[in-house]
């Protein structure tokens, strides 16, 4: 109960509801370390230099009910137009029961990316169905589980172009047609890579020799082209020819597989996904068989189990930029999974009957109102069409354009006297009714009812390439399409993976922390969901609003002047960051500064994000505690000299640490003109404690996605905006279409839209407001719960680093190499048997190879921290009994896990008890966590690569 009356009279704060541990656990747990209070721990645990001297500039913490009417009052001032606008963002329909059971549903928006399979075969299978959606449709062999946008997958088939190409040409092509967005980002990836980029018409393509070309197909302006000629010559060239298309439209075209195109991409959204002001969405990407090794991004695989039954993973991929680092075939470490997986259930509940009736109805109501325009005398400037029009309008802009401004609809305008148009899947005749009272006025005359069954009327898509091949056969997209079935399936796919709804998911690295219901519930509101990325700034007030806080709010937390929300991944934020210096630098005359510091311990993006921005890699030693080797460093930096660009190092370190010399560190780079770029991957042991300006770095990128509660999605969304200095804020990424406050005018952009995934940006918002200064407190909450962790495992596993004290930061490094070498019982055999105890398993292998990397979250309590250590302690007591001999050295639980119902429904003949390897403690006792496969043999999947939906009899062998 309160302490005083008056207690009860204020509202309900959300802290308590945010932090895991009560405070009578907080002080069980300061007890057992032997300290008093959380600022005395974390007086033992940071250097006193960095601290921040006082509370964060930020606003007093909102309820939650405040929180959201004050948010509520910011969308109410966006308007919710017809937007028409196309460029490839369209209006679509979310079905009900995907919203309900997915969009909104912890069970998907929580859980982590697929690295541990056998606790994730239903996004797996979620995602396998994505990618045969995207092979059907771009009649392509090979498809990925996503990217991040269309413009970013552009970007990515460009790179891949010249990775497999034999042409030794450095010039890549681009129609001029394409999206404006995608070029601006081609234009930015390419100036990083060195490749010269040709933008022309298609017709000129031959004037060109060229390693690749980007075709539109729609292109931007609703042209159809044969691209049949443009492939050849390509083709003749040496070169490839990589398409961007439109998912829908290739219900009903030719397929670009078909046409002979080696690279198709483009955007899922009008699969079921909003548009949400710009994100996030879901790129598709897919290539040929014999392209596979060079492709970027996730590939989900087909494999087997320990069992011999279908398992699958992510298959050739799979933390690629861990292994290959600057050799990595991209720094994508993020896909869109959660979208990804919205747009699959799409096609799965519509199947292949109900996209076709999508398509043809968006194709009709787009030739009824080409028909009525055309005889209303004005003229088409695309011949051909699936749902966009591009109009030459004359003198009558002005006017059509106040039309459409009255009827609340949003036009693209093209230039003087031009405008286009795209119909979506939410429009309907009366849609078509009110765009020709725009063109043509209210006493137009035409009898648009007459025109719907009109068998004459000329369709828009040329004979010789409306589609004939099949599409979606596979009986996953022809058995769901009642509600009933749908739900079933969902929950069913649902059921095998393991989020954060059922236990903690202690990855270090990653945080995986509260995503709160009430950070969550905003993006499901309209306001939010259905603006388009490109519409007039005035419709969009709130969003404006909102923006503009959290960029204020991000500013204080961090110590930076200007933020960039417009990096769609933490790897992204990388990059753009890198090309911040990297133009700032060439604005002095110093465009010769190109190498690139980067600790041995980095993560693996570092690296592949330097080489992508056109940096030289030097890597700096780290001693024996982990930490920088600042002899190394300073060496490195001295020889580096003028070229020196920058160092990238992570805070507190990837091996879990305040390092004490931080500022000396950052002093070194600066003492040879160097800049300093910090990974925020680490920035929740940071938050209100110290900021990344104040230690001294120029320029951070923040996971979103992490710190401030964006969930992972079960492996995007993920947002990455970076924080910079005032010296670097003009070099921050623009937008062609939607010109930014702040950075030079010329500055091209990194995302596809102005400002990333803008429709997850409310969750950060309300983590934020309702946190305010209090913010320090989960900071605080983070680091004890780590150090409870390794004090009550340090004597089963040793803590591989620690900081002053023996403290570690927000994780910590369990070192299983001892225990291998002495049972045979690997990091792996730990982390599979975890999923026997109900866990997802800490981050395995990183960064230091036989070790497990954990980051319990200031929202886990003391119980669920308890509860894993019963499980890490009862499996060091398993390995005991290996190591005695008692069991056998493969025969034993570890070695068998995880545990199914297919090992215990059939004959047992193993050295331990079913309970032993099922029910190990008490809590599964009561309720049982059953992973959906044994353990996935990740060789032969890759020796055997099939990335497609497994045919229903592979399941029944």
């Amino acid at each position: 109960m309160s302490a005083r009356p008056s207690d009860l009279l204020q509202p309900e704060a959300f802290l308590a509801r945010h932090l895991g541990p009560d405070a009578a656990e907080q002080r069980a747990m300061l007890a057992a370390l032997g300290v008093t209070s959380r600022s005395e721990l974390i007086e033992q645990t940071m250097p006193p230099a960095i601290r921040l001297a006082g509370p964060l500039a930020l606003p007093p913490a909102l309820d939650e009910q405040a929180a959201l009417a004050r948010l509520r009052s910011y969308a109410e001032q966006n308007e919710c137009w017809t937007s028409l606008i196309g460029m490839g963002y369209h209006a679509s329909h979310t079905p009900p029961v995907i919203l309900r059971n997915v969009l909104e549903n912890p069970g998907w928006y929580t859980a982590y990316t697929p690295y541990q399979p056998e606790i994730a075969q239903g996004r797996l299978e979620a995602l396998l169905n994505f990618q045969q959606l995207t092979s059907d449709l771009t009649g392509l062999e090979l498809a990925g589980a996503s990217l991040l946008d269309e413009a970013t997958a552009a970007a990515e088939a460009m790179a891949m172009a010249r990775r497999v190409a034999k042409s030794a040409s450095n010039r890549f092509f681009v129609d001029a047609n394409c999206h404006p967005q995608t070029l601006s980002v081609l234009q930015t990836r390419a100036a990083g890579f060195g490749f010269e980029l040709v933008i022309d018409s298609p017709e000129q393509l031959g004037r060109h020799e060229v390693f690749g070309a980007l075709l539109q197909y729609p292109d931007s302006h609703g042209e159809i082209r044969d691209l049949r000629p443009l492939i050849e010559q390509l083709h003749a060239q040496q070169a490839l020819a990589c398409v961007a298309c439109d998912l829908l439209a290739l219900v009903l075209l030719t397929p670009p597989g078909e046409l002979g195109a080696d690279i198709a991409l483009g955007s899922a959204q009008r699969f079921g996904v909003p548009m949400g002001y710009g994100g996030p969405h879901a790129a598709f990407f897919a290539t040929r068989d014999a392209f596979k090794r060079a492709m970027p991004g996730r590939i989900i695989g087909v494999s087997r189990d320990a069992r011999g039954n279908v398992a699958l993973r992510m298959a050739l991929q799979t933390r690629e930029q861990h292994i290959r680092r600057e050799k990595a075939n991209s720094n994508i470490c993020t896909s869109q999974a959660l979208l990804a997986n919205l747009a699959g259930f799409y096609a799965v509940y519509h199947g292949p009957a109900g996209l076709r009736r999508i398509a043809g109805r968006v194709q009709r109501l787009t030739a009824i109102l080409a028909q009525v325009l055309a005889q209303g005398g004005i003229r088409r400037l695309n011949r051909q069409f699936f749902d966009t029009l591009s109009l030459e309008v004359g003198g009558a802009q002005q006017a059509i354009l106040a039309s459409a401004c009255a009827a609340r609809i949003n036009l693209r305008i093209l230039g003087h006297g031009r405008v286009g148009l795209s119909l979506d899947e939410t429009c309907s005749l009366d849609t078509v009714a009110q765009l020709v009272r725009v063109f043509l006025g209210a006493d137009h005359g035409f009898d648009l009812a007459a025109l719907t069954d009109d068998e004459t009327l000329a369709g828009g898509i040329p004979a010789e390439l409306a589609r004939t091949s099949g599409f979606l056969a596979h009986p996953v997209f022809n058995s769901h399409h009642s509600e009933t079935e749908m739900l079933r399936y969902l929950r069913q796919l649902e059921g095998k993976d393991l989020a954060l709804n059922q236990a903690m998911i202690p990855l270090g690295s990653c945080t995986m922390k509260l995503n709160a219901s009430s950070e969550m519930q905003p993006i499901s509101w309209p306001e939010f969901a259905s603006l388009h990325p490109f519409a007039p700034r005035e419709q969009a007030r709130g969003y404006q609003l909102m923006i503009g806080e959290l960029e204020q709010w991000l500013c204080a937390i961090t110590g930076f002047d200007a933020i960039s929300l417009q990096p769609n991944s933490g790897a992204q934020g990388e990059y753009a960051g890198l090309l911040a210096i990297r133009h700032y630098q060439a604005s002095r005359g110093e465009g010769g500064r190109d190498i690139c510091l980067i600790p041995a311990s980095a993560h693996g993006t570092n690296p592949a994000s330097a080489q992508m921005a056109g940096l030289q890699v030097v890597v700096v030693d780290c001693d024996s505690s982990g930490n920088v080797d600042l002899a190394d460093l300073k060496l490195k930096a001295a020889a580096a000299g003028a070229r020196l660009a920058c160092l990238m190092i992570t805070y507190p370190s990837t091996h879990g640490v305040y390092e004490e010399g931080i500022r000396k560190i950052c002093a070194a780079v600066h003492a040879h003109g160097g800049q300093v770029y910090m990974d925020g991957a680490n920035m929740n042991a940071q938050v209100g404690l110290t900021r990344p300006a104040d230690i001294g770095a120029d320029v951070a990128h923040l996971n979103l996605h992490k710190t401030f509660c964006i969930p992972h999605g079960g492996g995007g969304p993920g947002m990455g905006p970076i924080g910079v200095r005032a010296h670097l804020a003009p070099f921050l990424a623009n937008h062609p279409v939607v010109e930014l406050d702040g950075p030079l005018a010329q500055n091209s952009a990194v995302s596809a839209a102005p400002w990333g995934s803008a429709s997850i940006l409310p969750i950060s918002w309300m983590y934020i407001a309702l946190m305010g200064p209090q913010l320090r407190d989960a900071s605080e909450v983070a680091i004890l719960n780590a150090n409870y962790l390794a004090a009550r495992l340090g004597d089963a596993y040793p803590v591989l680093y620690s900081g002053r004290n023996g403290r570690v930061a927000h994780e910590c490094i369990l070192d299983l190499r001892p225990l291998k070498a002495a049972s045979g019982i690997s990091e792996e055999d730990v982390a599979k048997r975890l999923m026997d105890y109900g866990f997802h398993a800490p981050t395995m292998s990183f960064p230091v190879p036989g070790t497990l990397m954990i980051e319990p979250t200031e929202s886990e309590s003391q119980a669920e921290l308890d509860r894993f250590v019963e499980a890490m302690l009862a499996i060091r007591a398993e390995i005991a009994r290996v190591e005695s001999g008692e069991w056998p050295a493969d025969n034993n639980p570890l070695k068998n896990a995880p545990h199914t119902l297919a090992d215990v429904t059939g004959a047992w003949a193993r050295p331990y008890s079913i309970a032993e390897a099922v029910t190990p403690s008490a809590h599964t006792r009561a309720f049982k966590y059953w992973p959906a496969v044994n353990r996935v043999d990740n060789v032969y999947g890759d020796r055997h690569l099939f990335c497609g939906c497994v045919p229903v009899a592979a399941y029944r062998e």
